[in-house]
């Protein structure tokens, strides 16, 4: 990023510095499309958010079709989209899509990992189903991007800062521009604004420094350990029930302490956890996604959402574990 700053220009720009920007705009394009897999191209946003915007609402397809448990952006930005429910486990349930994308050329939107719960959707499967279906698939790849292949899909939304990257950048993949109408302007007419440099820099440079694995397991394995003493006094370890759990987001239900008490007495520890997603935690409701899910309400308004990131330490995972047991047996 700071050599994005010392070099910027508008990338826009005949002049040479502007051709200049340019030259570093398009290296950082193919770095992206290198480290993420991905042979189709890529639109720089402004984040995930205005991705979403832009497929749901530019993409060349007829009915909108999102699943329940989508990030907000996605259910705002496509109002009208028909619901598709997911089962108990977190899944997409494939006989109603199956049955839902029988119309022409339909936009499926589901995410490859679910923002609150962790749960990780079978894209494969449903890509040839909305691909037999003559429809287009949109992966929201926002949890996923930099931590795990990419899904099949017509489209993805990714997020710098989910990667360690930084915030107010993005991109929306697509496999041809011609899957989207073109909205004039920068990135080869399909979104308006000047470039953000130094942010495309610092997203392509955060993808090339994420390892493999992208948590070293010891930094996890306290929560084994804790899903051991959690069931144990009769709280939910949700990644029990869910159909492919993956290890960077937990939910957690707490016996006889409400979501909206532990936020408050976590944070008072110095931890920092939600209750939901934490775009929408601050409304301080029950998880609309774990009502979707069908989880019993006792259950869902004690949960919590635990997100582990690049630079979280083993020794902040075995303090957030402490400060759990010491909540529950209070």
């Amino acid at each position: 990023m700071d050599e994005g700053f010392a070099l910027w220009a508008n990338p826009s720009s005949p002049h040479a510095e502007g051709r200049k920007a340019r030259s570093l705009l398009e290296d950082a394009r193919e770095r992206v499309k290198a480290r993420l897999d991905w042979s189709g191209e890529v639109i720089f946003t402004s984040g995930a958010s205005e991705a979403a915007i832009m497929a749901l609402r530019h993409a060349k397809a007829g009915a909108r079709l999102v699943s329940t448990v989508e990030h907000d952006c996605l259910l705002q930005a496509a109002p009208e989209a028909e619901r598709l429910p997911v089962r108990s486990d977190g899944a997409l349930d494939l006989d109603v899509l199956i049955e839902a994308v029988e119309r022409e050329r339909p936009l499926v939107a589901v995410q490859h990992v679910n923002s609150e719960t962790g749960n990780r959707q079978d894209l494969s499967a449903f890509a040839d189903i909305v691909r037999n279906a003559g429809g287009l698939l949109l992966a929201d790849c926002a949890q996923s991007a930099g931590k795990m292949i990419l899904p099949p899909c017509d489209m993805a939304i990714v997020s710098a800062h989910k990667f360690g990257g930084p915030i107010g950048v993005g991109a929306l993949l697509v496999t041809d521009y011609a899957l989207i109408e073109p909205l004039g302007g920068q990135e080869r007419g399909y979104r308006r604004g000047t470039e953000n440099l130094p942010g495309v820099l610092g997203m392509a440079a955060a993808l090339e420094a994420c390892g493999d694995p992208y948590i070293t397991p010891d930094v996890l394995d306290p929560l084994d350990a804790l899903a051991h003493e959690c069931r144990g006094i009769g709280g939910t370890w949700l990644s029990d029930s869910l159909a492919e759990p993956t290890p960077f987001i937990r939910a957690i239900a707490m016996p006889r302490m409400s979501a909206t008490a532990q936020v408050m007495r976590f944070d008072m520890a110095g931890i920092a956890i939600s209750q939901g997603s934490a775009c929408s935690s601050g409304t301080m409701k029950t998880s609309r996604v774990l009502k979707a899910m069908q989880v019993q309400p006792e259950i869902a308004a004690n949960t919590i959402r635990v997100s582990i990131g690049w630079n979280t330490s083993r020794e902040e995972v075995e303090r957030f574990c402490e400060v759990w047991l010491d909540l529950a047996g209070a």
